[in-house]
């Protein structure tokens, strides 16, 4: 059946949905978050949703144009992923492959996979090889860049939300005691028992990188996240040498190839891909078979509705970023279980839209 199948319709729609906690970060904050929702309707009827999230409002727009592009361009092709991948980074090449052309191409991608998974009626899991199960998993909903003084009790309701043993915290302040209050609250709040990750998400130089990392490797923290910027990779490779607190990163590399390059320079301990830069279902395939090669442990960066599928199937499979920031539109939103996401047992990735939601958070593009 599924070689039958042929790209009818590629459609798009954008909401604006609430974050139950405000999003602060270095790049601002966010009430709101964008997603931008993908229906690929194929000529058999089934249709495979995915979304990504362009973190900006402004950016709506442009990835939606990106994805008329392809729609244009997929219209009456086979449901083949990794011809479609293919085809994709040729047509975009012409204005680079990162950026708003990897994000179109992964949201295509992933709603082509939830095609072919619901076509041959199996969870994405068992469709990749795998069986559904739980993922190891930490809360990433909340301890961002505020007030100290909101730290222990947040991470006291995190932790009875879903009953994890392990979160992030987001660090990076300008003095190196706010960022050790922010640890010391944490703490406070739920226990020294708990894995805590911290992201700076790239707030430093590499020099203040160096001297912040030294002082904090003495706090126990389980890794450190994106201390300079994503794309200074000789830096992370010196960073990388000189702390005993492992770094992680990848959350901003566009491809497998990205990924490669900052693997092979050793620059991190561990790494992390998102779905939406990543290059989707096929860019994370690729990556995970780069992380097992090179003993990198994988995790995910966002979309756990559709890494929960992927971990399970990946041989260095690390820790689920859980965020439900997409659960106000989505029909049956995962829930997390004792610290640990379960890859729904449904055809596909397993996602529907509310549509009552979707329409209520519309924004017009």
């Amino acid at each position: 059946m599924t070689s039958a199948l042929l790209i009818k319709d590629i459609r798009t729609r954008a909401v604006l949905v609430p974050l139950r906690r405000p999003v602060i970060a270095g790049i601002g904050r966010f009430e709101l978050w964008p997603l931008v929702l993908v229906d690929l309707e194929t000529t058999g009827g089934i249709i495979g949703h995915s979304y990504v999230a362009p973190y900006r409002a402004a950016a709506i727009p442009v990835v939606v144009a990106a994805l008329r592009d392809l729609h244009d361009m997929l219209k009456g092709t086979p449901v083949a992923p990794f011809d479609a991948f293919e085809s994709a980074a040729k047509a975009l090449n012409v204005v680079g492959l990162a950026g708003m052309s990897m994000i179109a191409a992964s949201a295509v991608d992933m709603a082509i996979w939830d095609t072919l998974a619901k076509a041959a009626n199996q969870p994405l899991v068992r469709f990749l090889g795998g069986t559904p199960g739980p993922v190891r998993s930490y809360d990433s909903n909340g301890l961002w860049r505020d007030e100290v003084s909101t730290l222990a009790a947040e991470a006291r309701e995190l932790q009875r939300e879903g009953g994890f043993s392990a979160m992030k915290l987001r660090l990076g302040n300008e003095h190196l005691k706010d960022d050790v209050a922010a640890i010391n609250a944490v703490r406070e709040g739920v226990g020294r028992d708990i894995d805590l990750m911290v992201d700076f998400n790239q707030a430093l130089g590499l020099g203040d990188a160096i001297r912040r990392c030294h002082e904090l490797d003495e706090t126990g923290l389980y890794w450190f996240e994106e201390p300079i910027a994503y794309d200074n990779t000789r830096g992370y490779a010196q960073l990388a040498a000189k702390v005993r607190t492992p770094l992680q990163m990848g959350e901003n590399f566009y491809g497998p190839r990205d990924f490669f390059a900052n693997l092979n320079a050793g620059a991190v301990h561990y790494a992390m891909a998102d779905l939406m830069r990543i290059g989707g279902v096929t860019g994370w395939l690729r990556a995970a078979s780069i992380a097992a090669a090179t003993g990198v442990q994988l995790s995910n960066h966002l979309y756990p509705e559709i890494s929960a599928h992927l971990l399970r199937v990946t041989p260095t499979a690390h820790w689920l970023e859980w965020v439900d920031w997409a659960n106000p539109i989505l029909e049956e939103p995962l829930q997390p279980r004792e610290g640990r996401v379960h890859a729904p047992d449904r055809p596909g990735i397993g996602i529907s839209w509310n549509e009552k939601a979707v329409a209520k958070y519309a924004v017009k593009v």
